[in-house]
């Protein structure tokens, strides 16, 4: 069985090493002044050619033996993360890349809540513990107990935060409907559907008319589609068969931690010792909750 395998030390290099990059995403959208729908929008075309051409490299096939329901639910899973990513990268630019993500990693509390309310899953004392912890933590992470009163642009960013966290916590309950289809299919499909669906946004919105495009734009830009997105998902999938799925659980925290790490030491955003107090409580009690 998977948790009986030894962890493989080639997989928890590449586990890390895709933890990294991806607590790093916040740094680059807060260096791109480009609208988010059209970072998303890039992120995931892009990032749907290069897992496709990376599987074509290892002489695989695509989509083999997937019946069209399933191929149905990605497309619409990858549809909400298309808006799950504009939220998020709108959260960063209102408020801090700490608070955000952790806003963001409110996830794993709003699926327990929504599995309990919704399908009927047994709401365990751990479970109700853990809720309540992050609820806390949240509380605190918003400075609303620390006097007085909430700067409108870091409100606008929490709301965001939660908002792109109850998107992707919509994505992960639709993936818990579709068994048996290979990662990289998966990613693939949900990828070019979070692409596609936003084309039609931007151009309704003209968020395509008027960009400025420089060599460091451009730049940027192919970091965060190629290196964050594409990259960053063949190493996390690739590493998925060597390891145990406790250590999936425990080392995917290295992303958050990152991210208060770099919003700390290159964006020079500082938290109060609550919100510190916070971030662990959100962050640990939905490790607890994965694990």
């Amino acid at each position: 069985m998977k948790k009986q395998q030894m962890n493989s030390p080639k997989s928890l290099v590449m586990l890390t090493a895709s933890m990294l990059i991806f607590g790093s995403i916040g740094i680059f959208r807060r260096l791109i002044p480009l609208p988010s729908a059209v970072i998303a929008c890039a992120r995931g075309i892009v990032g749907a050619l290069f897992i496709a051409l990376f599987v074509k490299a290892g002489r695989r096939k695509l989509f083999t033996g997937i019946d069209r329901k399933r191929v149905v639910w990605l497309a619409v899973s990858g549809c909400v993360m298309g808006f799950n990513w504009i939220l998020l990268f709108e959260a960063y630019n209102y408020t801090s890349v700490s608070v955000a993500t952790l806003c963001y990693y409110m996830q794993p509390t709003i699926v327990v809540l929504v599995s309990s309310l919704v399908f009927g899953e047994a709401m365990t004392g751990k479970k109700g513990a853990c809720c309540i912890t992050a609820l806390a933590g949240m509380i605190l992470v918003s400075g609303v107990v620390e006097g007085g009163r909430v700067d409108m642009s870091d409100l606008r960013g929490i709301l965001l935060g939660l908002g792109a966290a109850v998107l992707y916590a919509t994505v992960v309950l639709i993936n818990k409907q579709v068994q048996g289809v290979d990662a990289f299919d998966k990613t693939t499909i949900q990828l070019a559907a979070a692409g596609i669906v936003l084309i039609p946004y931007l151009a309704a919105a003209k968020q395509l008319s008027g960009i400025d495009w420089t060599w460091r734009t451009a730049l940027l830009m192919l970091v965060v589609t190629i290196i964050h997105t594409g990259f960053c998902y063949v190493l996390y999938f690739g590493s998925m068969d060597g390891l145990r799925t406790q250590t999936v659980a425990f080392f995917s925290y290295i992303d958050p931690v990152t991210a208060l790490v770099l919003s700390a030491v290159v964006l020079h955003e500082k938290m109060s010792a609550l919100g510190i107090l916070g971030a662990l409580l959100i962050l640990g009690s939905a490790l607890v909750c994965e694990l």
